[in-house]
């Protein structure tokens, strides 16, 4: 098994709770929040896996074996490897806006 199959079922996941999210975001009227900050965080976790992925594969500390990814590379590592932190924004994404309450609007608080 190839780790692009293994990465399949936790993108396949995150995209729908990612989904659900955006329904419930546009709902609110917080769709573009909702998308810029999952584009940033997800952009700050696809640098920092490029980076540290090559570091901990050049220091020898993991290897992939060139029977279960595509071929092609980012220095080091395998393309494959951003599906996790892909899958993990999606995830958390979706989950962040579903457990968030609605922010109270000025004038309606105590007092």
């Amino acid at each position: 098994m190839t780790y692009l199959l293994m990465s399949l079922p936790f993108l396949g996941v995150g995209l729908i709770v990612f989904a659900i999210g955006a329904v419930h975001a546009r709902r609110r009227g917080t769709v573009r929040r909702y998308f810029s900050t999952w584009a940033a965080a997800t952009a700050a976790l696809l640098v920092l896996t490029a980076v540290f992925d090559n570091v901990m594969m050049s220091a020898g500390f993991f290897d992939y074996g060139t029977d279960q990814i595509a071929g092609l590379r980012l220095g080091l590592m395998p393309v494959e490897d951003f599906l996790y932190p892909l899958a993990g924004a999606l995830l958390l994404s979706g989950v962040w806006q579903l457990l968030n309450k609605p922010r109270e609007t000025a004038g309606h608080g105590n007092g």
